[in-house]
């Protein structure tokens, strides 16, 4: 009989692998859809297809870190969360305390930026902030997709969130 500490190191050890496949195949599953989070909303899930049956909009934007023009397409975030009805103000009902409301991206390794409501507004913002599964005509590579957070506006691309798997509405206290 093997004494108590040998025993409980070695089940440690062999567990290592079974945490880490299990692990992976987690962030292979999240990463297949995407999240969409708001208060009192159930939570909405979206594959690729149902991305990609979604009206699409082109937009280009020049990558800072690659020095390359990059065109883009994919679709709003304000039409993808008004389409799951997810109870977002947009358009009239983006005033008062509702100018408070703020989107968190999120991307399969952890990586977060934050977009403002009235960012995504088309109604209230000139630029676009966009859902992309696509870029330069290729639907995105595993480096980058199958999803990807993209705003025209920013100078740099800090706030371009690749590998997105979940969007959250919330509210600034």
């Amino acid at each position: 009989m093997l004494p108590r500490k040998i025993a409980i190191t070695i089940l440690y050890v062999s567990l290592i692998p079974l945490a880490a496949l299990s692990a992976q195949q987690t962030a292979s599953v999240g990463a297949s859809t995407l999240q969409l989070l708001a208060p009192s909303h159930a939570p909405s899930s979206l594959a690729r297809d149902n991305l990609k049956a979604l009206p699409h909009i082109e937009i280009s934007i020049h990558n800072s870190h690659t020095n390359a023009d990059e065109k883009y397409a994919g679709v709003r975030l304000a039409d993808l969360f008004t389409k799951l009805k997810m109870g977002v103000p947009l358009g009239s009902e983006l005033r008062g305390k509702a100018l408070a409301g703020y989107i968190v991206a999120t991307g399969s390794d952890g990586y977060r930026a934050v977009v403002a409501l009235a960012e995504i507004d088309p109604s209230f913002h000139p630029g676009e902030v966009i859902v992309a599964d696509a870029v330069n005509g290729r639907a995105l590579d595993a480096h980058s997709g199958p999803f990807k957070l993209v705003v025209t506006e920013d100078t740099r691309p800090a706030r371009s969130v690749r590998n997105l798997v979940s969007l959250e509405l919330k509210m600034a206290e």
